[in-house]
């Protein structure tokens, strides 16, 4: 019997973990990681299926169809008796722009999602602003809150192992696992020693609008997004950043611009406050490698 590490245990690390279970039932499979469920990065993310337009793999067919694939996978989850339980939502909104209309297109989702199409001129009207271009898309939305423990149940519940350890060292686990899936994220940047991998620092609120149904964006930069519970408020990017700490300027900006186009969130309960360091690499990094350590070998 083969024995896999996953590193990672955000939805990433977790969801191949399952994967592996499913593809490979004959191995022992291993989380491996120092933060779970809340401390993750993925438990602040406002997980709507959105990829920027700048997303990008090692080719334009490898990268449309991870996409696809992803897309799938989730909507698989969606249309199971099992949604609820994970977190996994349909939902459906606007994306609007002042002046770039490049802003309101993504040739990734246009092709994929069950709809999207330019917004009508009286749809560019239902938020405050001199919206010029617009576009309505229906997509998924995965709520951590509910998916880590599901994914995490659901592993367990077929055999697989969590162990809370801080890896410094891929060859660290030569000898005691066979191979080893490396999902540690903006971890990987000093796990394999990676340059090109960079932090984008982001805030967002979390609070109580049960009354907002559909997501806007505004711009970029500006973002509301309905989730199981609770409202996300964002954003902010900061490229290269690596403070985490919560920066009430940043927190400032975002309110102001999201009362902007929903007036009404001036009466929300703000119930989290959550900043974070996004990965960010480009290409995204998906290879094989071979260690050599000794006499064990590390795939």
């Amino acid at each position: 019997m083969s024995e896999i590490a996953v590193l990672g245990a955000g939805v990433v690390g977790l969801t191949t973990a399952v994967l592996l279970q499913s593809e490979i039932p004959d191995a022992k499979i291993t989380v491996v990681a120092d933060k779970f469920t809340i401390d993750t990065l993925s438990d602040g993310a406002a997980g709507i299926f959105r990829p920027g337009t700048s997303f990008s793999g090692p080719n334009p067919e490898i990268t449309r169809q991870w996409l696809f694939d992803s897309y799938q996978h989730y909507y698989k989850i969606y249309k199971s008796s099992e949604a609820a339980k994970a977190g996994v939502i349909e939902a459906s909104g606007y994306v609007y722009s002042k002046e770039f209309p490049e802003i309101t297109k993504n040739h990734f989702l246009e092709g994929l999602l069950p709809v999207y199409r330019p917004a009508t001129p009286s749809e560019l009207k239902l938020c405050p602003g001199d919206w010029k271009y617009g576009a309505f898309f229906t997509t998924l939305v995965i709520e951590s809150r509910y998916h880590l423990p599901w994914l995490t149940n659901k592993f367990e519940k077929a055999g697989g192992k969590v162990v809370i350890r801080n890896v410094e060292r891929l060859d660290e686990l030569a000898g005691q696992f066979d191979a080893a899936v490396n999902c540690t994220g903006f971890g990987a940047k000093k796990l394999c020693m990676d340059n090109k991998l960079v932090p984008i620092r982001g805030q967002v609120y979390k609070v109580k609008a049960p009354w907002v149904k559909m997501f806007f964006y505004g711009d970029y930069d500006t973002y509301i997004i309905p989730g199981v519970d609770y409202v996300t408020l964002g954003g902010s990017r900061h490229f290269d950043s690596y403070r985490k700490d919560w920066d009430d300027h940043d927190g400032a900006g975002i309110l102001e611009r999201c009362y902007e186009i929903l007036p009404n969130l001036k009466q929300a309960e703000i119930v989290r406050k959550w900043s974070g360091l996004r990965p960010h690499r480009d290409p995204v990094r998906v290879e094989k490698e071979v260690l050599q350590v000794g006499n064990s070998t590390l795939k």
